[in-house]
């Protein structure tokens, strides 16, 4: 009989039923069973979030810290259990997984330190005899909201921070990938921290999402996800008053010019645009190519497209895992009918990949002879397909990337500093990239983007802090 994984509430793991999380590669693998919150379920855990705060709130730093840690080196030592747990939720090759794994130990390493490292001001007042401190405090219950794409990495880089100074909170993964998330609660759970100060809430969003957004308990709220429901996020939390962090969408831009590196472009380009299965937000599924270039790295691409090896997620020889779920495969497969009827020419893959597992295999698809006004360049397909743009010169091919609703990642492959400079400060993007991919940034440096695709502080790094603490300015008169 399959194991059921219970939430957990109040430091107690609760539910009798749920739903398989099946595995992408291999659809007669069922991963897990996994509890479906109700809304009372949810309203528990944020009545036990908001009754934990205030002991928590004001607990010791070498607590936080060492619980932190103790985090830290469980996933790191269980990385290869870990990984081949996330690879068969969510699709990820093997060493992809076990990256994320790492990732989402390097961050629990990080604000384990950052507990320590919080500082404050002191300074003096205008006023004589008066000093003034600044301080940062924890705001009170967070709630999050994660995607399928990263289900261990992006809850760690919100729960971290969150726990870190003195919050606590209420998760819900997920509905496709809750075996991850589960997986660091209980590490962090078995950690150390007192009851309520981490509840986990899986589910639905129509359910248990809303609950969270309807609550007026939780006081700040993290979301990664699609624009709608980001929208839908923003709507619920001004009514409350509540802080808001919203990571959406891209259409992320990678500009080849004429003196490029065709071998640097070539890969930096098929692993922007195709590796995870392109199902990652900073993903590049525009490549603007310039003129002088353009025919040679347009052949060098499709072949290097038509060779990837796509398979299952465990498989050591596949490149590129399944799609995450049948929904995805059907998105994925519209926009290739889509750029088609455009008018793009497909010039390698698009077509369903058939191995000794029945799984959602898709080979990834490149389109050539697109206009940035296409549909297939202009929305976020979220899946491994890419669109290649010819330009004039550089300056068409920067007018381009710009000419997009979204801002999260945008990339230049070149050997010029000048076209290099000028793109770093140009391009409208929250993280750029100059000959390497787009899609890949380190755990201790600031996440996010701009315009549709962000609002708020940014994620990760000590740039954390501005989301998951509000500032206090205290005066004190001497004497």
């Amino acid at each position: 009989m399959t194991e059921l994984f219970k939430n957990l509430i109040d430091g107690e793991w609760v539910g009798s039923d749920g739903v398989e999380n099946i595995n992408p590669s291999n659809l007669s693998d069922v991963v897990g069973v996994y509890a479906r919150a109700s809304v009372d379920d949810t309203t528990a855990a944020i009545a036990a979030a908001k009754a934990a705060f205030p002991a928590w709130s004001r607990s010791g730093l070498l607590e936080r810290h060492g619980i932190l840690r103790k985090a830290s080196d469980e996933i790191l030592a269980r990385k290869a259990e870990l990984g081949e747990l996330l690879a068969r939720e969510e699709g990820k090759t093997l060493p992809e997984a076990i990256g994320e794994v790492t990732r989402a130990a390097q961050i629990f390493d990080f604000f384990s330190g950052e507990v320590l490292r919080l500082t404050g001001e002191v300074m003096a007042s205008v006023r004589p005899g008066v000093g003034v401190e600044i301080t940062r405090e924890p705001i009170g219950v967070v709630g999050i909201i994660t995607p399928w794409n990263f289900p261990i990495a992006i809850p760690a880089w919100k729960i971290a921070p969150a726990l870190a100074y003195g919050n606590t909170v209420v998760i819900k993964p997920a509905d496709l990938v809750p075996a991850s998330t589960w997986a660091i609660v209980d590490i962090l759970q078995r950690a150390g921290l007192p009851k309520g100060v981490l509840n986990l809430v899986m589910g639905k969003g129509s359910v248990v999402g809303q609950t969270l957004l309807d609550s007026p308990d939780v006081a700040a709220l993290s979301f990664t996800g699609s624009v709608g429901t980001g929208r839908r996020v923003a709507e619920a939390s001004i009514k409350h008053n509540r802080k808001f962090q919203l990571e959406m969408g891209g259409k992320n831009p990678v500009l080849v010019l004429d003196d490029a590196d065709l071998k640097v472009a070539v890969e930096s380009v098929a692993q922007s645009a195709f590796f995870s299965t392109g199902q990652r937000c900073t993903a590049s599924s525009r490549v603007i190519v310039t003129e002088g270039i353009h025919d040679k790295f347009v052949e060098a691409l499709a072949e290097r497209t038509r060779n990837l090896r796509v398979g299952a997620a465990l498989d050591k020889d596949t490149e590129i895992g399944p799609v995450v779920d049948p929904s995805q495969l059907k998105q994925d497969t519209d926009y290739i009918a889509i750029g088609q009827a455009e008018g793009a020419k497909l010039v390698a893959g698009g077509g369903r990949v058939k191995k000794d597992t029945e799984g959602y295999f898709l080979q990834p698809a490149l389109f050539t002879e697109a206009t940035n006004s296409m549909r297939i360049a202009r929305e976020e397909i979220f899946g491994p397909v890419a669109a290649v743009i010819k330009a004039k010169d550089y300056e068409e091919g920067l007018a381009i990337c710009n000419d997009t609703e979204f801002g999260l990642s945008a990339g230049i492959v070149t050997t010029s500093l000048k076209y290099s400079t000028h793109f770093k400060r140009n391009v409208e993007a929250g993280m750029v990239m100059v000959n390497v991919p787009t899609a890949g940034v380190d755990f201790h440096v600031p996440f996010g983007g701009r315009k549709g695709s962000s609002y708020g502080p940014r994620e990760q790094g000590r740039y954390a802090a501005e989301f998951f603490t509000v500032v206090k300015t205290a005066y004190t008169a001497a004497g």
